[in-house]
């Protein structure tokens, strides 16, 4: 049952999530909704650190890549395909990160369509992580 890691198989899943990101919080799809609904404007979000921001975002992104990997490590090889991993990404994505995130956002009074961008990012990106790792492994 016990199987190792593939490491290029989890970096390719903190690339495409990170990737996703950037379509997810772009103009043509949530970027003006999710900026409108935490009041930034644009000269506020050029003023960021953008290395500081995107390569910490990145770590953290490959240390969930990492910590599923690790999840489906127990799982037998011959079980573990693309719709397993796609499943249980969306379960964890789902179950336990957009529901954290919406009692965070509950008590910190942010609005529900902030919630369902920010989650909706997390659940699809866990979702495609799954995926990637579930059939890569």
């Amino acid at each position: 049952m016990e199987h190792s890691i593939n490491y290029l198989a989890v970096i390719v899943a903190a690339l495409s999530a990170f990737a996703l990101g950037a379509v997810w919080y772009g103009k043509p799809l949530f970027g003006k909704a999710w900026q409108n609904e935490l009041g930034y404007t644009d000269e506020y979000l050029k003023e960021g650190n953008m290395a500081k921001i995107f390569g910490v975002s990145f770590i953290l992104t490959l240390v969930m890549a990492i910590g599923m990997a690790f999840l489906f490590h127990g799982i037998a090889p011959d079980k573990l395909n693309w719709k397993l991993g796609l499943t249980h990404g969306f379960y964890i994505g789902f179950a336990f990160v957009a529901t954290s995130m919406g009692v965070n956002y509950l008590y910190q009074r942010k609005s529900f369509k902030l919630w369902a961008i920010d989650a909706g990012y997390q659940v699809v990106f866990l979702t495609l992580m799954g995926a990637i790792l579930g059939a890569w492994h």
